[in-house]
């Protein structure tokens, strides 16, 4: 059996249906209760911040796809006392949704060094900013068909998250890949101007694109972050490392296909714009 944390979410999701899809027993957890799963599915209610909430999942499990989400890094949780439920339960491996940054200095390494320490076997996989992030441009798209975001023309390999699932479902249930680092991009950089020009094309009609100010974004970001986080991510979409802008070719050596397109993933998504 194969537990899945996050199962609601941009990668859960995918991960779910693609490991259902391999044949695989799962087990979805997530901190609420889906108002649907696949047949199949069994479903937990766990919060990583009550370790001991996620032990009921684990039981029989061989491998865990660890998920630990932004609320959960910011209240302080223990990602080691999580660690020792999953050991304890006699779960063998881990594959933790890391981050491109950890690889290259931008962000903290404290979640890969305490799967690191923990014991287990583990893959880690390190994303880029998703192509799903653009979602937040939603409700304006919808209603002014407009793009409001800063940094314009600073190009990034966002990625999808489904990709990030296949990657994830195949180190889940491949040995081979413990101990190894996967950093995941899309097949190319783009930029917000580039993204509202793509998220036009899947719509059929334009949509403008409004380049804010740091400032203007910061306060607008600041309304449901804290400054210091607010601070972090502007300097990285303002003036990424040459490591943040390299694009991976883990995706298509390990998946034998190039990554998806941004403009691939608007298309498939152009409902939530409309």
């Amino acid at each position: 059996m194969i537990v899945v944390t996050g199962a609601t979410g941009n990668v859960g999701r995918p991960l779910v249906q693609a490991l259902l899809a391999a044949g695989e027993t799962v087990t979805a957890v997530s901190r609420r209760t889906p108002d649907e799963l696949p047949a199949g599915v069994r479903h937990h209610r766990a919060d990583l911040a009550a370790p001991r909430t996620l032990k009921p999942a684990l039981d029989g499990a061989e491998s865990l796809f660890l998920l630990t989400s932004g609320d959960f890094m910011a209240a302080g949780g223990d990602l080691g006392q999580v660690l020792e439920v999953v050991r304890a339960a006699g779960v063998r491996r881990v594959v933790l949704l890391s981050s491109q940054g950890v690889g290259t200095g931008d962000h903290p390494s404290a979640p890969e060094d305490a799967v690191r320490r923990s014991g287990l076997g583990w893959t880690m996989l390190r994303p880029g900013g998703f192509h799903s992030n653009t979602l937040q441009w939603a409700g304006r798209v919808r209603a002014e068909r407009t793009v409001t975001a800063p940094f314009g023309d600073v190009a990034l390999p966002t990625v999808d998250p489904e990709d990030i699932a296949e990657m994830a479902a195949v180190a889940l249930r491949d040995p081979e890949h413990a101990g190894l680092v996967h950093e995941l991009t899309g097949p190319a950089p783009v930029s917000p101007r580039q993204q509202a020009a793509a998220i036009g094309d899947a719509l059929g009609e334009p949509v403008r694109f409004v380049e804010q100010s740091r400032a203007e974004a910061r306060a607008e970001m600041t309304r449901f972050m804290p400054e210091p986080v607010a601070d972090a991510t502007l300097d990285i979409l303002g003036d990424p490392s040459e490591g943040l802008r390299r694009v991976s070719p883990d995706i298509e050596r390990v998946l034998g296909r190039p990554p998806r397109s941004f403009a691939d993933w608007a298309t498939r998504n152009a409902s939530a714009f409309r």
